[in-house]
C-alpha cells in the first residue's frame, strides 16, 4: 500500500512541474505588450522570451493579426547609437516570434532608439523602463 501511494504522489509531483514549469500566458491583447532589456543590451531575457512566445501563442491563434515592434533606449548615449540598439532590440524581439513559427512578413521592426521615453526622468529606476520593445497591433 505504500509502494502505491507513493507511485501515486511521485505522479502527481510529476504532472504538477509539468504544468507549472512554463510561465507561457497568451495575452488578451497585443497592444503595448513590452519586453525589457539590460543597459546597453539587445539579449533576450528568459522573462523576455516568456512573454514574446505569449505573443506568438496570440499570433498563432489570430492569423490576421500583424504587429510592429519598436525598440527604445534610456536616454544615455547618442543619437545615432540609441537607434541602432533599438533596432536590435526589435529584431531580437521578431526573431523569437519568427523561430517559433510566426511569418516575418506579419511583423515590422522600428527603432525609436531615447526619443519616446516610457517614463521620464533620470537614473536607473526610471531607465530601466525605458530599455524596451514595445508590440503593437497595425
Amino acid at each position: 500500500m505504500k509502494i502505491k501511494n507513493f507511485a501515486m504522489l511521485a505522479g502527481v509531483a510529476g504532472l504538477l512541474a509539468a504544468c507549472g514549469g512554463s510561465s507561457i500566458v497568451e495575452p488578451a491583447d497585443l497592444n503595448d505588450q513590452r519586453v525589457f532589456f539590460a543597459f546597453n543590451s539587445s539579449e533576450i531575457s528568459d522573462e523576455a522570451r516568456d512573454n514574446l512566445l505569449g505573443q506568438a501563442l496570440y499570433m498563432k491563434n489570430h492569423e490576421d493579426v500583424k504587429i510592429q515592434i519598436a525598440g527604445n533606449c534610456d536616454e544615455r548615449g547618442s543619437t545615432e547609437y540609441n537607434l541602432a540598439l533599438g533596432a536590435r532590440r526589435a529584431n531580437a524581439a521578431k526573431e523569437v516570434l519568427v523561430n517559433d513559427g510566426i511569418d516575418s512578413a506579419r511583423i515590422s521592426t522600428i527603432s525609436y532608439g531615447k526619443e519616446r521615453p516610457l517614463v521620464q526622468g533620470s537614473g536607473e529606476e526610471v531607465w530601466k523602463w525605458n530599455r524596451n520593445a514595445t508590440t503593437t497591433v497595425k
